[in-house]
């Protein structure tokens, strides 16, 4: 279920079903990355959109995807969607759902800036990427086959107890921790949300970009 994913790092990912690519959040992408037909961004902080990675990735035919403010950054064909959307980007067909902090001490993403979260069918599986995000009342309604969840915890994301709770929520055939190791959290926080999301069967993916060096 997992096969045509590759993690770079944070919240970055590529999947690919050998005719199109489609990228989520990049960041940290090689030299070598294959031309995006499309790319979604859940937010505007760097650790998701680095204007140096579009670059490497992005094409005349690439189709862009984002909240107002990353938008506002991009030229050609650009969708802008804000939470609680349904969309069509070039075949890939998904809706938005919110992202943002509750946490009286995690502000770094308010409710009031639109940021995104998708559950978006890939190959025909549903995925829901969180983006960085408190777990919310919202978010219990989410339906996906696979869920990728930031664990990261403060002082900007839910930490693996707090989405873990959300996996048991949404309850996915299989749920993906990542923005940990990197920009908040620790290399462990994967395996820590593995034990605290039983029974859900959680999945960890292995980071192109090492975390010892991210």
């Amino acid at each position: 279920m997992l096969e045509r994913f590759t993690w770079f790092k944070q919240s970055a990912y590529r999947w690919t079903d050998g005719k199109r690519s489609i990228y989520i959040d990049p960041w940290g992408i090689p030299d070598d990355a294959p031309a995006a037909d499309v790319i979604l961004w859940t937010h505007s902080h760097y650790d998701h959109f680095d204007e140096s990675d579009i670059r490497k990735i992005a094409g005349d035919d690439t189709t862009f995807v984002g909240p107002p403010d990353v938008a506002a950054k991009l030229s050609g064909d650009v969708v802008t969607v804000h939470p609680g959307e349904t969309f069509d980007a070039a075949g890939v067909k998904g809706e938005t759902v919110p992202a943002y902090n509750v946490a009286p001490h995690r502000q770094a993403h308010p409710k009031e800036n639109g940021w995104v979260g998708y559950v978006i069918d890939l190959g025909g599986i549903t995925h829901y990427f969180s983006g960085d995000t408190d777990p919310l009342l919202e978010l219990e309604q989410v339906r996906a086959q696979v869920a990728f969840l930031c664990v990261g915890g403060d002082p900007f994301t839910m930490g693996p107890e707090e989405a873990a709770g959300l996996a048991r929520a949404i309850e996915p055939e299989v749920a993906v921790p990542n923005h940990y190791g990197y920009e908040g959290g620790s290399a462990s926080d994967g395996e820590a949300f593995q034990k605290a999301a039983a029974p859900v069967r959680v999945e960890l993916l292995t980071p192109v970009d090492d975390f010892t060096l991210g």
